[in-house]
């Protein structure tokens, strides 16, 4: 199988690219803006602006893939609210681009969304679910949605996903475990909503789902997220005692205080059932995961 990643510098990218590397079946070509920054694999990289169409078209064409799995995209939701032009190009433009450039060689797109496509009042949430945004961040994927689902071209898959957690390497943005793990670390007092809910999904899980979808040649939308269910506030304080750090420092605070750019849906989260089902999708709990990540930590640790 032949597959071709987009946005492979990002932490999604960086843990389907460890899935893929040694795989004697798979032939995959990793893309990403600017230079390749994951340098533990020997892999082929080529610089790509998925916002350029005849780029996208000339990777796509060049390279013939069976499968294109697109994780790029612009997931800053307070800055997605203030510079939607960029938003707009990234998160649905190249996503048209993307869809077009498949369409011409009958590739399997699979297309990476978010929970905030829903508003978070009637969470957790199945595909069957109607979904209605809240910031401009959740509106341009939806709308990157709509492209597939309005198209003629029925060879598509949506992975959702909620807050993404993991380690890689020279990443550009970090995740709510790492900077929760660092900042308690320094000693610092953090201040957390306690009125919002999501299920935190370790990124290696989100990446065999994505293989999932593409090894099955599995169509239409899935719920891919970690199994655990719990507040942000909860979130931080089991990243607190897993580590044993002093989960005293972390104080309830209500998402209405903080005067952010972009609504959140106060409750999301996910019924899984349909990626279990037909997937086999089989998330690590919450502490699974961080178990995980620590040995992953540790590894890099003693590499440096």
């Amino acid at each position: 199988m032949r597959v071709l990643i987009t946005g492979s510098n990002g932490l999604l990218g960086q843990k389907l690219i460890k899935l893929l590397w040694d795989r004697k079946d798979v032939e995959f070509l990793a893309t990403s803006g600017g230079e390749n920054r994951v340098f533990q694999y020997k892999f082929n990289y080529r610089s790509l602006d998925i916002t350029d169409e005849k780029a996208v078209s000339n990777i796509v064409n060049g390279f013939q893939p069976d499968v294109v799995i697109n994780t790029a995209a612009m997931t800053n939701v307070d800055a997605c609210e203030e510079d939607r032009v960029n938003c707009w190009k990234i998160n649905v433009d190249a996503v048209q681009y993307l869809l077009n450039a498949c369409e011409k060689i009958g590739a399997k797109l699979i297309h990476l969304s978010t929970d905030f496509v829903f508003d978070g009042e009637d969470g957790p949430y199945s595909e069957e679910d109607q979904p209605h945004p809240l910031s401009y961040y959740g509106e341009s994927k939806f709308a990157s949605e709509q492209l597939l689902i309005n198209s003629k071209y029925t060879n598509w898959a949506i992975a959702r996903t909620i807050i993404v957690y993991g380690t890689g390497e020279n990443m550009s943005r970090s995740n709510i475990v790492l900077w929760a793990k660092g900042a308690l670390e320094e000693g610092k007092e953090l201040t957390i909503v306690d009125d919002q809910f999501r299920s935190p999904t370790w990124a290696d899980d989100l990446a065999m789902g994505c293989w999932l979808i593409a090894e099955k040649d599995a169509s239409g939308i899935f719920h891919l997220s970690g199994k655990d269910f719990m507040s942000i506030l909860e979130l931080v304080r089991r990243v607190a005692v897993f580590y044993n750090l002093d989960a005293s420092k972390v104080t309830p605070i209500k998402s209405d205080t903080l005067n952010q750019a972009a609504k959140r849906p106060p409750v999301t989260g996910f019924v899984l059932d349909k990626a279990i089902r037909e997937l086999e999708y089989s998330p690590l709990s919450f502490e699974e995961g961080l178990a995980q990540l620590k040995e992953e930590l540790t590894k890099r640790e003693h590499s440096i």
